[in-house]
């Protein structure tokens, strides 16, 4: 069975430094991911007035999030390396756009916590997903600049929410500010569908950058890097690093 590469790539012209738009498609994720989940806390204050939540109520729904995030990411991880990057990413995306589209029609306490949890489950795999695409086409040397490029991106959705949420809740309500992030989600599908495949398989991505990517990683991720163990792991210096400097905020 033929792959894309070897239908394609007579016809279409390579598109240079291919990698790095992935990259931008990754990043973009992120923005779209902290969008989502930043409406919530700049609805809050309305909301609490509207539907009379204490602060205690409030917080619990930032907890139904948390949970399910936390565990999310473990069981989104195995996930996507048993379904691989493109249709897990493509599976996280779709989920948490569904949710972010469907919080517009929650009556509720009760019902608003469901959402919250469905999200932070969708959303959870944003990360694992991003750093095994990043693992995928981008030799080491560049790794981190790449995983840079995308963790960037919670820090640009969560200054630019303010500007695309609170506008449309002062026009149109807090329903079509949830429904709004969700449809951002569905127009990155579209072009994640589009764009990524592997090195191996990909029909745009010129013989060159094939064979730089292909020289450091052989276009899959090595043994030690498949199945190192946690106690491995929690023996590196840099995975210590990695949890003390670790910050990122919840809604």
């Amino acid at each position: 069975m033929s792959t894309p590469a070897q239908t394609f790539s007579s016809r279409l012209r390579p598109i240079p430094y291919l990698r790095w738009w992935i990259g931008g498609l990754l990043f973009a994720s992120t923005v779209i991911n902290y969008i989502d989940r930043q409406t919530l806390a700049l609805l809050a204050p309305y909301l609490k007035q509207d539907y009379h939540w204490t602060n205690t109520d409030y917080a619990n729904l930032l907890i139904s999030f948390r949970i399910a995030y936390s565990v999310g990411q473990a069981v989104c991880g195995r996930l996507i390396d048993r379904v691989g990057t493109r249709r897990g990413l493509s599976l996280s995306v779709f989920w948490y756009s569904v949710v972010s589209i469907a919080t517009s029609l929650a009556r509720g306490f009760y019902s608003f916590a469901a959402f919250r949890f469905l999200l932070g489950a969708g959303e959870s795999a944003n990360w694992p997903g991003a750093t095994k695409a990043v693992s995928e086409w981008f030799p080491k040397r560049e790794r981190g600049l790449a995983a840079a490029l995308f963790d960037s991106g919670s820090s640009i959705g969560g200054a630019i929410a303010p500007f695309l949420v609170l506008p449309i809740y002062f026009r149109w309500g807090w329903r079509p500010a949830f429904v709004m992030p969700g449809l951002l989600g569905f127009v990155w599908l579209f072009a994640w569908r589009r764009m990524y495949y592997t090195p191996a398989e990909h029909p745009r991505i010129g013989p060159m950058e094939r064979e730089m990517i292909f020289a450091e990683t052989g276009g899959v991720a090595g043994p030690a890097e498949k199945y190192s163990r946690w106690s491995a792991l929690l023996k590196l210096p840099q995975t210590w690093g990695a949890i003390v400097a670790w910050r990122r905020g919840f809604p």
